[in-house]
C-alpha cells in the first residue's frame, strides 16, 4: 500500500536529525523536497543517494496530480521541506490532503519546527499562542496586523531577512512601540541570536546591522484590562434620613 512519509529535516544544525529519520531516509523510493540542492546537501551528510524530485510553491497546483501519481506507484515516498517541518508555511498541505483524497496512508514524524525554539526561549507566555506564520506581503496586510493588534495570546511571526525592519516598524504602527518581541534568528546555527525588548527597542537594534537569516518575530498579546463590577457587598448603604 502507499504511504507518504513527512520526514521533518534540521533548522539549522545537521546534527538536529533524528534516528527515526535516518532509517526512514534510508529506505525512501522517492524523496519530494522543496530545493532539490538544499535536501541533497542533508543526503550527503548522511551518505545516502536517493532519488529527489522537487516539489515547491512554484509547483505545486501543476505537478500536484503528477506527483499523487508517482506516490502511488511505490511503496515508501518521503516528503521533506528544506527545513523543519513540512506543511508548516510551506506547500506540503497541498499534497497532504490531495493524497488523504487518494485513500493513500499518511505518516508524519515529529521533529525540528523553527517557531517552538522561538517561542520557548523569547522569554514571553507561551501557554497560549496563534501561529500566524508570513504575513501577507501587499493585500490585506495592514488589515491583518490591525486584527492581530487585538489578540490577547502571544503570536508568533515568520519574516524574510529582508522585510525585518518594514515588519517591525508596521508592529510599532499598529501594536505601539512598547509592546515587547522577541525577534529569533539563525536558530540553532553558530550565529543564533534572540533580541528581546519593546518593538522600537528591537528595531533599533537591527537598524544598525545586516540581517541575515531565517526569521521567527514573537510578539506579546495584547494586555487584557479586566473590570471588575462591584458585588453587593461591596455597596454602601444608603444613609438613613432621620424624620425631624
Amino acid at each position: 500500500m502507499a504511504k507518504l512519509i513527512l520526514v521533518p529535516t534540521p533548522i539549522g544544525n545537521l546534527d538536529d536529525i533524528t534516528l527515526r529519520s535516518i532509517k526512514i531516509l534510508e529506505k525512501a523510493e522517492v524523496i519530494f523536497a522543496e530545493d532539490t540542492r538544499v535536501t541533497r546537501r542533508l543526503l550527503d551528510h548522511l551518505g545516502l543517494k536517493n532519488t529527489v524530485i522537487s516539489f515547491h510553491s512554484q509547483n505545486e497546483h501543476r505537478q500536484l496530480d503528477q506527483v499523487v501519481r508517482k506516490i502511488q506507484e511505490v511503496t515508501y515516498a518521503v516528503l521533506v521541506s528544506d527545513a523543519g517541518t513540512p506543511g508548516i508555511s510551506d506547500p506540503g498541505f497541498l499534497l497532504v490532503r490531495a493524497c488523504i483524497q487518494e485513500g493513500i496512508s499518511i505518516e508524519c514524524l515529529p521533529g525540528p519546527t523553527a517557531f517552538v525554539p522561538a517561542l520557548v526561549a523569547s522569554g514571553l507566555p507561551c501557554d497560549k499562542f496563534v501561529f500566524e506564520g508570513f504575513l501577507p506581503h501587499k493585500k490585506g496586510r495592514q488589515t491583518r496586523l490591525k486584527l492581530l493588534s487585538e489578540e490577547s495570546r502571544t503570536i508568533v511571526l515568520y519574516e524574510s531577512p529582508h522585510r525585518l525592519l518594514k515588519c517591525l516598524a508596521e508592529l510599532i504602527t499598529f501594536f505601539g512601540g512598547d509592546r515587547k518581541v522577541c525577534v529569533c534568528r539563525e536558530i540553532t546555527k553558530f550565529y543564533e541570536e534572540f533580541a528581546r525588548g519593546t518593538a522600537e527597542e528591537v528595531l533599533l537594534h537591527f537598524q544598525s546591522k545586516e540581517v541575515k537569516g531565517e526569521i521567527v518575530i514573537i510578539v506579546d498579546g495584547k494586555e487584557e484590562i479586566i473590570v471588575k463590577s462591584k458585588s453587593y457587598k461591596d455597596k454602601k448603604p444608603k444613609e438613613k434620613k432621620e424624620i425631624t
